[in-house]
């Protein structure tokens, strides 16, 4: 068996202080991060790419059409596969997509991770997880991460977490704000062939996450 830890980060354009969003990433040590609000715009293939150095993991492209979305691995992962996707959206409003990589664990087992972004509005995130759903249906082992912008009870929530499909891998503990988290936005999902380990915290103090974004991260250490 082999163990891989998945977390999810929103990042907030690198608005807060980038290099403590860095101390995080390092402290919690994931092997598949997938990101959220990473810049798009002025300079941010040079700004990402210097992020991911700053945590020691690598990038495996870019992500122009991503909404702002990418995923950042570790050296004990094999990128198979990864592309970026856009998302429908009226102008003005921020653009969406979803970044997908696929890699291969130690030992070989293979493994897709989506990052996602949903909207503000709650009916074009049901509108955009539909899409994402249905070009992931033929996926095996599958994990979908990232910031929903709602909690359980959304409509978007509850077209993921699925019985025999997915289901919520991620502590249930608020994420944001950062400062004095109250809701539950960045969560993990994973398919039901993927086996939950006992979840193991990383001690940072509070300041720290919420001078390096407006959410937490969360994680999860799953068994291949």
């Amino acid at each position: 068996m082999t163990t891989l830890r998945v977390a999810t980060y929103n990042t907030r354009d690198f608005l807060d202080d980038h290099r403590l969003a860095a101390r995080i990433v390092r402290a919690v040590a994931p092997d598949i991060l997938c990101l959220q609000e990473v810049p798009r715009r002025l300079f941010a293939t040079w700004r990402v790419r210097q992020f991911a150095a700053a945590t020691g993991m690598t990038w495996p492209g870019r992500h122009r059409g991503s909404g702002g979305t990418t995923i950042f691995v570790s050296d004990r992962v094999r990128v198979l596969d990864c592309h970026h996707s856009r998302l429908p959206v009226r102008w003005p409003d921020r653009t969406r997509g979803y970044a997908v990589v696929r890699v291969a664990a130690p030992g070989g087992t293979e493994l897709t991770a989506v990052s996602v972004h949903l909207s503000l509005k709650p009916d074009e995130r049901v509108v955009h997880t539909e899409r994402i759903l249905q070009a992931l249906s033929d996926r095996g082992s599958l994990i979908i991460a990232g910031d929903l912008n709602e909690g359980d009870t959304g409509a978007a929530w509850r077209l993921i977490d699925v019985p025999d499909r997915m289901r919520l891998v991620s502590p249930a503990a608020p994420t944001f704000p950062a400062k004095r988290p109250r809701r539950v936005l960045d969560v993990v999902f994973a398919s039901p062939d993927l086996r939950v380990k006992p979840h193991r915290d990383v001690l940072l103090p509070d300041a720290v996450w919420a001078q390096a974004s407006d959410h937490r991260a969360t994680w999860v250490d799953l068994e291949l």
